[in-house]
């Protein structure tokens, strides 16, 4: 397994992008350049919000006192547990939220 780069990636991003442009492609050919493209931009993505997580760390602490690249990867890390316990929360309140909704309206039907 190689390592993400993302220059490269970008550079492939822009490659997808001009083929789709300027070329005809088979449907099935086009979707499988379309669906690389989609997976290059939330790899891109990702990496771009650890970085920007990695730079508020890096300036909100005194750089002196830690090994400042063990403390953003460990933040980075615990901020994605907290967004992904938050996504869970507001899913399972959506599911709450529709099974009352639907039992409110069997209850309706009943009548």
């Amino acid at each position: 397994m190689h390592k993400f780069n993302f220059e490269k990636s970008l550079q492939r991003l822009e490659e997808i992008t001009q083929k789709l442009e300027s070329q005809d492609f088979s449907l099935d050919d086009s979707l499988k350049l379309f669906e690389e493209g989609v997976k290059l931009t939330r790899v891109c993505e990702k990496s771009l919000s650890d970085a920007e997580k990695k730079m508020e760390i890096l300036k909100s602490v005194n750089i002196e006192d830690y090994n400042e690249e063990e403390l953003a990867d460990e933040h980075i890390k615990k901020k994605n547990e907290t967004d992904l316990k938050e996504k869970k929360n507001d899913k399972n309140k959506r599911k709450v939220s529709q099974n009352t909704e639907n039992s409110e309206n069997k209850e309706t039907f009943l009548f």
